[in-house]
């Protein structure tokens, strides 16, 4: 197990890239990061207020399709953990541009980049959404890539990218594809705020469809741990699922959030469906676990205090509600 001692973590001031920053400074004393993030309205470096002042800690402002400011932000670095990239669903339909641009075009700089400053490690970081859709049984690392949203068709072309560096470059690049992550200072966009919120303020809460969409839940941390594994000891080359083993469907999590926060199911509002709303997802997880990687939180105690964290940090999520 190699130490990387100067991290550029690039999309660290987003949801996943925050609470990984925080767990590696955490876990590795001797550790420093550099955060590198656009600040676009994804990016809240309030994400990061509690380690700011800390002096493993580095942050620049700047955009990871800006070949200068890459190549500054990751000189002297020894690895690259790149979260960066647009990632909401909805936006993607209406915007799919935006998407090409920060997913693939962003990717291709750091990857050249990386190349450069011939970098010990790159870690993509990917979703379950490539693989598309699946009725039964879990994808595999070696299934097809079937992205059925602009989002997921960048993420998949992204991850094509970085795959083709390490046979033409041999660029040292693994992938991680984690399912639909929860927990603290997940932008208000996304289900689990949005519902948590909306209930707070007694505001109706839009359930696309018949709300049986069924998602693999992975608590932030267990993905962050996770991430941590296979930079440590994943093997150049390859791709690694990073799944929660909770799959419930959205109206599950709907309920169990107006439970949590008692209040009424009358609160649901059924809405036009998603275009392309991909029916289930699910990961099979058995090549990470050969790394020794195991699950630590259970999904009800997590969503208890995933909730409980919105409940207690009006002052964290208010100005981001439009």
């Amino acid at each position: 197990m190699g130490d990387f001692l100067k991290i550029l973590v690039t999309g660290g001031a987003g949801f996943i890239g925050s609470n990984f920053i925080r767990y590696m400074l955490n876990k590795y004393p001797d550790y420093k990061i550099v955060n590198l993030d656009k600040l676009t309205y994804a990016g809240n470096l309030d994400n990061l207020r509690d380690i700011e002042k800390d002096p493993r800690y580095k942050f620049i402002k700047g955009d990871i399709c800006d070949k200068k400011i890459v190549e500054k932000a990751m000189k002297d670095c020894d690895a690259v953990i790149n979260f960066a990239a647009e990632s909401h669903v909805d936006r993607s339909i209406i915007d799919a541009g935006t998407f090409v641009k920060t997913d693939v075009f962003g990717t291709y700089i750091s990857l050249e980049a990386a190349k450069k400053y011939n970098i010990e490690k790159y870690i993509q970081i990917s979703t379950d959404e490539v693989y598309g859709s699946i009725k039964e049984d879990s994808f595999k690392e070696t299934d097809p890539l079937k992205p059925n949203s602009p989002y997921s068709a960048s993420k998949a072309s992204a991850d094509l990218l970085v795959r083709s560096y390490y046979i033409t470059h041999n660029l040292p690049v693994l992938i991680t594809r984690s399912s639909n992550n929860y927990g603290p200072y997940q932008h208000p966009e996304k289900l689990i705020p949005l519902f948590t919120i909306n209930a707070l303020n007694n505001k109706r809460l839009p359930v696309y469809g018949t709300g049986e969409n069924v998602r693999d839940w992975l608590y932030v941390l267990d993905n962050c741990s996770g991430i941590d594994t296979v930079l440590h000891k994943g093997k150049i080359g390859e791709i690694y699922n990073i799944g929660g083993g909770t799959e419930k469907t959205n109206l599950e999590i709907t309920y169990l959030i107006l439970e949590l926060l008692d209040m009424p199911k009358s609160l649901i509002r059924y809405v036009e469906d998603r275009k392309g709303h991909d029916f289930r997802y699910s990961l099979d997880t058995t090549k990470i676990e050969r790394l020794d990687w195991k699950r630590k939180y259970n999904f009800e105690g997590a969503m208890k205090e995933t909730i409980g964290w919105y409940e207690n940090n009006e002052w964290w999520w208010r100005p981001l509600m439009r």
